[in-house]
């Protein structure tokens, strides 16, 4: 399943996979809506795989929204996984 995004009450709400073939989608489709916006609130609990390439499409789209001094957040059942992935890539 390719990735789907749809936004309801001001959260964007993924579905499907974030892998190497929808990071680069993803990446695009977010940082024109970083421009647009101040908050961005991502909810991933539709998807039901983020790979290694995911991983670092939401790192460089955080990366995006700290450059244009904007707040990108991730909600949702593995977010936690996800925030243990960026601590352990900034201390090592």
């Amino acid at each position: 399943m390719a990735l789907q995004i749809t936004q309801q009450n001001g959260t964007f709400l993924l579905s499907g996979k974030l892998n190497t073939t929808t990071t680069r989608s993803f990446i695009i489709h977010f940082e024109y809506i970083i421009e647009q916006q101040e908050n961005v609130v991502v909810n991933i609990d539709g998807v039901t795989e983020i790979d290694y390439d995911g991983l670092e499409g939401i790192k460089t789209v955080t990366a995006i929204a700290l450059q244009n001094h904007k707040m990108f957040s991730v909600i949702g059942n593995g977010c936690k996984d996800i925030y243990q992935d960026f601590n352990c890539s900034q201390v090592a």
